[in-house]
């Protein structure tokens, strides 16, 4: 067992990801820059507010698992209590190495003051969050956790217990809205009087502090939730700038000002497919061809101010968002995720005609003093 100190080191943790699904014909190798960004607690700004440990478990001098422990300082500010995280959990189907790695990560949280330790959660629940439990029968979505089923006897194992469950749902472009839910639509939209527009990259810093504010107001009641400063937002969104359309990003305004707004991302994932995390002189064209053929996407976020939920502007966006996927002659859409005891946003999207085709499991337990 190592702790992760050196920059070798970092690369080594980031890169043995893929040991652990030799053979899956699921599984999609991120990218190894973007991981490598998730970790990064030099310049990624979530670290001026955290921080993290990195260790590797070794078995006959081969590396068997990896994790990191985490420090979420604007957390346990916001919610006063003493939780702590893991994430980046990987490993050999082996209950020993696996135990190992979670020892670690809580000797570390115990050290700082923690008492509760919760995860998946790599590195926040602004990131990616949870860990497969149903839904094992086709190619994770962009930026969705993939694990192998063994893990959840691992983490079972060790003592952890759900302490929320993650939905994702499926639409098709062929299951289209029905008449009835247009015309609500349309009934909305004029009782209302409420406007939608499409993001702008000529007024990118302006419509992007209003996503970040919209998506603190929307979401601050979330269990887990943690609003990220706008400096953590604006690095996220860095790399959308240039390879998410604007028009897979809307704003809903009311009298002027906005109440709403919904992004949508391709699902990079079939891009990305293949290229062994990286994309290089000799695989950029397979990539920019594979780019063009994308026909899935993903609801990577929706959200309404509280004091205007009860208008249906949550509808509008979904129509919306379903149009803007047919324009593309897109297939369908995941729609991810949802906390499973959210009725507001769960029951609307249920009657879209969309299907709740896979759950996520954040588990946590008390920590065992060392």
């Amino acid at each position: 067992m190592i702790r992760v100190e050196q920059t070798e080191d970092l690369n080594l943790f980031v890169k043995i990801a893929p040991i652990f699904y030799k053979d899956d014909l699921l599984y999609v190798r991120p990218l190894i820059d973007e991981e490598r960004k998730m970790i990064d607690d030099k310049h990624n700004p979530f670290y001026k507010n955290a921080k993290r440990a990195l260790f590797v478990a070794y078995e006959d001098g081969k590396p068997a698992g990896r994790i990191a422990a985490i420090v979420n300082y604007r957390h346990n500010e916001f919610h006063k209590d003493k939780v702590g995280f893991f994430g980046f959990f990987e490993s050999v189907n082996d209950r020993d190495i696996a135990d190992l790695l979670f020892r670690k990560a809580e000797e570390f949280l115990y050290e700082n003051g923690l008492r509760t330790i919760r995860g998946p959660i790599s590195p926040s629940m602004n990131d990616i969050s949870g860990l497969l439990i149903k839904g094992f029968f086709q190619e994770p979505v962009f930026m969705m956790p993939y694990n192998k089923a063994y893990y959840i006897d691992l983490i079972e194992g060790y003592g952890f217990r759900k302490a929320k469950d993650l939905y994702a749902f499926y639409l098709t472009t062929a299951n289209k809205p029905r008449e009835k839910l247009l015309k609500l639509a349309d009934y909305v939209r004029r009782k209302y009087s409420i406007e939608l527009r499409n993001f702008s990259r000529k007024n990118f810093e302006e419509d992007v502090k209003t996503i970040h504010y919209l998506y603190c107001e929307a979401w601050k009641d979330n269990w887990g939730f943690v609003p990220p400063t706008y400096e953590e937002f604006r690095y996220g969104l860095e790399d959308f700038k240039t390879i998410v359309p604007e028009e897979l990003v809307f704003f809903a305004y009311k009298d002027g000002k906005p109440c709403g707004f919904s992004g949508i991302v391709p699902d990079f994932n079939q891009a990305i497919k293949g290229l062994s995390g990286k994309i290089t002189p000799f695989n950029a064209l397979k990539a920019l061809y594979k780019m063009k053929k994308i026909n899935n996407y993903r609801l990577l976020t929706l959200g309404v101010l509280p004091e205007c939920r009860k208008m249906g502007v949550d509808l509008l966006l979904y129509i919306r968002s379903f149009e803007v996927v047919e324009e593309r002659n897109g297939r369908g859409g995941e729609l991810s995720w949802t906390l499973e005891d959210n009725d507001a946003i769960n029951k609307p999207i249920m009657k879209i005609g969309c299907e709740h085709y896979k759950t996520y499991r954040i588990y946590e337990k008390k920590i065992t003093p060392p």
